[in-house]
C-alpha cells in the first residue's frame, strides 16, 4: 500500500509566524468568552456602533439587482460623488478618472505598498495592520519616535531625522487623523510644519483619513490641503456611516500620481476586480449633501465626544496618562505610574496588563505593544463601541449629550472604564 503523505509545508517566509489581526483575534475571543456566559466588556475592535444611516440602506436595498462587474476603478458616478464629497469638505479639486474604489481601504492599502516600491513610515503607535502588511510584501519598515505631548503624532523632527540619514530613498509614509490608536487629530499648523519636510524629501504621504467624520467639533483637515502634489486620500464608509460589513473604501489620488493609481488598478484587475456593485450604488448615497446625513453625523460626534472625555476624566482620576482625543473612537492609556502595583501583581508588560484585566473583570482591550509601542510599556487602547448606537442616537436629537446622558446610553462603556480604573488602582 502506498503511503499518502500531505503536501510539505512551504510558507512564505514573510508570513511565517503571522497570526489574525490583533483587532480581529481580540473580537473573536471575546465572541468565545460570551458563549462560555462570561459577561464580556468587547473595547477591543473599532467598530461603528451607530447604525448605516437609513437612507444609505434604502439605497442599497434599492440597488440589490445590480450585478454587473463594474470598471475596475469604480462606478463613474461614485467616482464623480468621491471628487465632489472632497470639494465640498476640503475645498479640493480632483478628477473623477483619479479615484480608486476597492473593497474596503485595507485592501487598498494593501495593494499600495505593494505597487510603490518604497519603505514604510509609521510613528509607534499606528494602527495594527500598516506594519504586518508591509511585512508581507517584503518592505522595511520605519517606527517614527513620537512624545506624548505632541499626541503621539508625527512630528517634523524625527520625520527629518530618518529622510536626513538617505535623502533619495523612496518613502511612504501613513498619516492617520483622526487617529487610531490614540485619537489624535493633527491641526493646519502641525501639517504645514510637515508639509515642508515632505516636499524637501520627495515623501508620498498616503492620509488615512477613515475616521474624518468622526472629528468631534467637525473640524478635520486633511493634509492634501498643503501637500498636494504628494498626497493621496483615503477614506470610506466603515466609520463615519457605519458600515465596516460593507467593505467600500476609496482613494483619492492627484494628477501628479495617476501612474500609481492607473498601477494598482491593473492589479486590481488581477486580484479583486471589482468591489460588489449594490455598495457602491449605495455609497454614492452615503456620499450626497443630505441634511438627514448632516443630523446623523452631528449626534455621532456629539455622543463619541461626551463619552470620549467621560472616560479620559475616569482614567486620568485613576492615575492613568491619557492624551486628549479629538475625533474616532478610541484611548490611548498608559499605567506607568502603577508599575510597582502591578508589577507586584505580577504584570510586567502591556500583555498581562490586558490579559489579566480580562480575566479579572472581562473588560477586553488590546496591549500597546500590537501598535508599535514596546512590549515592556504599560499601555493599551481602548475601542469606546461597546454600546447601543441607534438607542444613543435617537436619544441625543432630545437630550443634552452630557455625562449623564453617556452613563445611561452608554453604560456597557462607562461601566467598563469604571472597572479599568477601580482594578488598576487595587
Amino acid at each position: 500500500m502506498t503511503e499518502q503523505r500531505s503536501p510539505e509545508v512551504y510558507l512564505n517566509l514573510n508570513v511565517r509566524g503571522m497570526g489574525h489581526s490583533a483587532t480581529l483575534a481580540i473580537n473573536e475571543h471575546s465572541r468565545r468568552l460570551l458563549a462560555q456566559g462570561r459577561r464580556v466588556y468587547r473595547l477591543g475592535l473599532g467598530q461603528s456602533p451607530f447604525p448605516v444611516p437609513e437612507h444609505v440602506r434604502d439605497s442599497l436595498a434599492r440597488n440589490a439587482h445590480q450585478k454587473d462587474y463594474l470598471p475596475v476603478m469604480g462606478l463613474q458616478a461614485l467616482r464623480e460623488a468621491v471628487v465632489a464629497w472632497v470639494k465640498r469638505t476640503e475645498g479640493l479639486d480632483y478628477a473623477a478618472d483619479n479615484v480608486l474604489v476597492g473593497p474596503g481601504t485595507k485592501e487598498l492599502m494593501f495593494l499600495m505598498q505593494l505597487v510603490y516600491y518604497g519603505d514604510l513610515v509609521i510613528p509607534s503607535p499606528s494602527w495594527v495592520s500598516y506594519a504586518p502588511q508591509a511585512r508581507i510584501i517584503g518592505r522595511h519598515i520605519h517606527w517614527l519616535r513620537t512624545r506624548p505631548e505632541a499626541g503621539l503624532g508625527v512630528e517634523p523632527d524625527a520625520l527629518e531625522e530618518l529622510c536626513a540619514r538617505d535623502p533619495n530613498r523612496p518613502r511612504l509614509l501613513i498619516l492617520n487623523s483622526p487617529g487610531n490608536p490614540t485619537g489624535h487629530c493633527y491641526d493646519a499648523a502641525q501639517l504645514q510644519a510637515l508639509t515642508a519636510v515632505l516636499r524637501k524629501y520627495r515623501v508620498l504621504v498616503l492620509s488615512d483619513e477613515i475616521y474624518s467624520g468622526t472629528h468631534y467639533t467637525n473640524q478635520h483637515v486633511s493634509l492634501a490641503r498643503y501637500y498636494p502634489e504628494g498626497t493621496i486620500i483615503s477614506n470610506g464608509l466603515s466609520k463615519w456611516c457605519g458600515a465596516g460589513g460593507w467593505r467600500l473604501g476609496f482613494l483619492v489620488f492627484p494628477e501628479g500620481l495617476s501612474w500609481l493609481a492607473k498601477a494598482m488598478a491593473a492589479v486590481a484587475s488581477e486580484t479583486f476586480t471589482s468591489t460588489a456593485a449594490p455598495i457602491q450604488y449605495a455609497a454614492v448615497t452615503a456620499l450626497e449633501e443630505r441634511p438627514e446625513m448632516r443630523d446623523y453625523l452631528a449626534h455621532s460626534r456629539r455622543v463619541l465626544g461626551a463619552l470620549s472625555s467621560h472616560a479620559r476624566r475616569t482614567l486620568t482620576a485613576a492615575g492613568a496618562t491619557v492624551n486628549r482625543a479629538a475625533g474616532g473612537f478610541y484611548l490611548f492609556p498608559h499605567f506607568e505610574r502603577h508599575r510597582p502595583r502591578l508589577e507586584a501583581r505580577g504584570i510586567v508588560d502591556g500583555a498581562a496588563l490586558c490579559q489579566t484585566l480580562l480575566e479579572d473583570t472581562g473588560v477586553a482591550v488590546l496591549p500597546g505593544q500590537c501598535f508599535g509601542r514596546p512590549p515592556g510599556e504599560l499601555s493599551m487602547r481602548l475601542a469606546i463601541v461597546d454600546f447601543d448606537g441607534a438607542g444613543a442616537l435617537e436619544a441625543a436629537v432630545g437630550e443634552a449629550v452630557d455625562d449623564a446622558f453617556v452613563t445611561r446610553h452608554c453604560a456597557r462603556v462607562t461601566d467598563a472604564v469604571e472597572q479599568l480604573a477601580r482594578w488598576v488602582e487595587q
